[in-house]
């Protein structure tokens, strides 16, 4: 069984957080929160250039505003199924 993650970067006034939204019927397989949302930021960077997508969301988005880098779907073995990640300057 698989789990969707929506991931994006939250401003606040001294720095960038790297969220992780959880889906409230987890699969059970996942059982450290720790371990899979590193899991998650894992793909996330290697699928988008970090520096590029830090600096740009740092330069234009406000303080408070969280900025949706999109979803990842894994499963509880860490085998990513999907995933609709792109960088703030791709969206339309």
């Amino acid at each position: 069984m698989s789990d969707t993650f929506g991931v994006g970067i939250h401003v606040t006034e001294t720095d960038l957080q790297f969220v992780v939204r959880v889906p409230s019927d987890i699969d059970s397989g996942w059982t450290d929160p720790e371990e899979f949302q590193r899991l998650v930021e894992r793909v996330v960077w290697k699928r988008l250039d970090q520096e590029a997508v830090l600096r740009e969301i740092s330069a234009s988005t406000p303080t408070g505003e969280t900025v949706s880098l999109g979803t990842v779907t894994l499963e509880s073995d860490g085998t990513v199924v999907d995933e609709s990640l792109r960088s703030p300057s791709t969206e339309t």
